[in-house]
């Protein structure tokens, strides 16, 4: 039942291309499912059904994708043409695909051409259309020209900069126990040359109704933008809300994706989580959203990122490994947010389990949120399952040349204040196993401790608990913290294929606040190339710099303090020491000062904003202050969030421009 969609292309993985580069994938499907012009295809879907019988001409293969999106299907259509020779005779739609040369002997009232920019081909087709035939194309969904990056190509994926958010506002019964939502980036485009861009938001409810669309002006290159839910609230006089806040970024250059942090805040301290931007692009699957413990709930909010609803049964949960799949027998309106209780298909999961998200492509990347019986709550999102991967039979060999090749850091922040653990992740519907060793190494680089998990199989869920190993092994973290660095291994054998992931949770020993974030491996600092490793994601491999942005949440109306926790992984060893920069930025994006680190190769560094700068330089940067964290000898990884003193906090991996 999966919605038939290529939402990124053979081509662009042959190039290279990952998900969670810098590159959206394919932009046709954003161009049609785009809200603004998907009020525009209804029109001319319902025009379609009007004007019948209709023929369609189709010389780029959107058909499938148009009738997934607008049902065209369902119009009286007499004959379906294409412009390819090797295409005639393919099923397309049900019809038998005929040469478009065929067109003169159509008895259709009107011709659809299936195609933007298509005057070049209906120019072509003038001495083909019979006597009276009306002819319509995709151009009458154009959005609006000054949205446009590229107006000579419709489809250039730099037009269609798009993501999705969940966006809530709840005030609260009581005094304290509303929830509130801040998205926080930066005007990273006009970095790369934008001279005039801008946000155009549509705010969509849980039933897909829209609540508020609205253009934003963004402020001068490299200064903050901030979407806080409560000042949208009270510009539209809104009630309460939970559902999709729906973004693009218009007249822009360098990034096609819309980066984001996302804080998810309560009035009373109980809620605190951090997330960041939701992939642009619906896939089939997702994995990594653990089960709950006992006397938890779970919550996966479902946001339907299409203009076409999702059919009941198409949207299925399973644990990781198993074979059942249970069906959400429920309708989800387009672009609506549905909030599943994962208790109503998977009664009896229970962490440590694992649950397969079943998506079809009907949705972008989900949050999901833990919530206790105290009314603590946490959120978190799963990652995308990858369906086109294989075992690649050269990884065993990688370390001949790249050493650790391979690898997948999680931060072990300090031991006196959090407790950590880390639980391997299948993420690809090709992984049967993963076999596994771990690294434990303190923030000086020395590596205290290893462990062979041994070759995990796909239903296997096993988490490597902290405070047991270092109990265990009689390892001792010197410095107070430290990172997790999980590795291939193949002393016994088994195979891989790159996409390693693991997700670290980490609990505030104080208040049992926790905090859960996941992320892949990647081949680190090392000079020679494997593929698309060590990966650059603003110019080709090998990625041995670093450009990371860090909120720092003193804008969110409660005082916070902002943690950061940068590592320096290594597949070889690279630089002795870091070179880092610790740029601190007021909200124009104006430096206000910057201070120096020297990490250890296979070190890390945990730090405080209240630490790192005083108060007379926090005071300069002022409530919308942010940082960037920066490098040009090494690659660092890192993970930031937001204290709330000793009763919550978030955490979650950094993002960079």
């Amino acid at each position: 039942m999966a919605l038939k969609l290529e939402t990124f292309s053979n081509a662009d993985l042959k190039g290279g291309w990952r998900p969670g580069n810098n590159a959206g994938g394919h932009s046709l499907f954003k161009a049609l499912g785009h809200p603004m012009a998907a009020r525009l295809g209804q029109a001319l879907f319902e025009a379609c059904l009007n004007d019948g019988p209709i023929a369609i001409y189709d010389p780029r293969g959107v058909a499938i994708a148009f009738d997934a999106l607008f049902g065209i299907s369902r119009c009286g259509i007499e004959g379906i043409f294409v412009q390819r020779v090797e295409d005639q005779g393919t099923d397309i739609l049900g019809h038998r695909a005929r040469l478009v040369n065929e067109l003169p002997r159509s008895a259709a009232k009107t011709l659809l051409v299936l195609s933007f920019d298509a005057a070049r081909l209906t120019g072509q087709l003038q001495p083909l259309l019979p006597k009276g035939m009306a002819v319509r194309s995709l151009d009458e969904m154009r959005i609006s020209p000054d949205m446009l990056t590229n107006p000579g190509n419709y489809t250039d994926p730099l037009n269609f900069a798009t993501n999705f958010a969940l966006f809530r506002d709840i005030a609260g019964k009581d005094a304290g126990s509303g929830l509130h939502t801040t998205l926080t980036t930066a005007n990273y485009w006009g970095l790369h040359g934008a001279e005039n861009p801008g946000l155009w938001l549509c705010l969509f409810d849980a039933h897909g109704n829209v609540l508020a669309e609205w253009n934003e002006t963004l402020p001068q290159t490299g200064a903050l933008i901030r979407i806080d839910s409560r000042a949208v609230r009270e510009r539209f006089r809104l009630g309460d809300f939970c559902g999709s806040l729906f973004m693009h970024a218009v007249r822009l250059a360098g990034h096609d994706i819309v980066k984001y942090a996302l804080d998810i805040h309560g009035e009373g301290g109980r809620a605190l989580s951090c997330s960041h931007d939701a992939n642009a692009w619906p896939a089939d699957f997702y994995a990594g959203m653990p089960a709950p413990h006992n006397g938890e709930s779970l919550i996966l909010h479902i946001q339907n990122s299409h203009p076409a609803p999702i059919p009941a049964g198409a949207i299925g949960l399973g644990l990781m490994g198993g074979d059942a799949v249970s069906r959400l027998d429920v309708e989800i309106a387009p672009f609506a947010t549905y909030s599943l209780d994962v208790a109503q298909l998977l009664p009896q999961a229970r962490w440590p389990d694992q649950i397969e998200i079943h998506a079809g492509k009907y949705f972008v990347r989900p949050r999901y949120e833990t919530v206790l019986k105290d009314g603590r709550r946490r959120m978190a999102h799963a990652n995308v399952e990858r369906t086109d991967l294989k075992p690649d039979p050269d990884i065993p060999g990688l370390a001949a040349s790249m050493g650790k090749a391979y690898l997948m850091p999680l931060p072990v922040p300090p031991l006196t204040q959090f407790s950590s653990l880390m639980l391997p992740a299948p993420m690809a519907t090709g992984q049967t196993e993963l076999p596994l060793r771990a690294e434990l190494y303190d923030a000086s680089g020395e590596k205290v401790a290893a462990h062979f998990m041994g070759r995990l199989q796909r239903r296997d869920s096993v988490p490597l608990i902290i405070d047991d190993w270092l109990k265990q092994s009689g390892a001792k973290l010197a410095s107070g913290f430290g990172h997790v660095e999980f590795l291939y291994d193949f002393r016994d054998g088994g195979e891989a294929d790159g996409w390693l992931h693991a997700l670290g949770k980490f609990t505030l020993r104080a208040s049992g606040h926790a905090a859960e974030t996941i992320f892949g491996a990647h081949i680190y600092n090392v000079p020679v190339i494997y593929k698309d490793e060590p990966q650059s994601y603003t110019n080709a491999p090998p990625g041995l710099t670093t450009r990371l942005f860090l909120r720092l949440g003193q804008n969110l109306g409660v005082k916070m303090d902002a943690l950061c926790h940068l590592i320096y992984p290594a597949s070889l060893p690279w630089h002795e020491k870091s070179s880092t920069q610790i740029i601190l930025h007021d909200g124009a994006g104006q430096v206000v000062t910057q201070k120096q680190a020297a990490i250890a190769c296979s070190g890390s560094l945990f730090w405080r904003y209240s630490e790192m700068f005083d108060a007379g330089e926090r005071k300069a940067a002022g409530a919308d202050a942010y940082i960037i964290v920066r490098d040009t000898s090494c690659r660092l990884f890192g993970f930031h969030g937001l204290m709330q003193g000793k009763t919550s906090f978030s955490l979650d991996h950094m993002f960079g421009f």
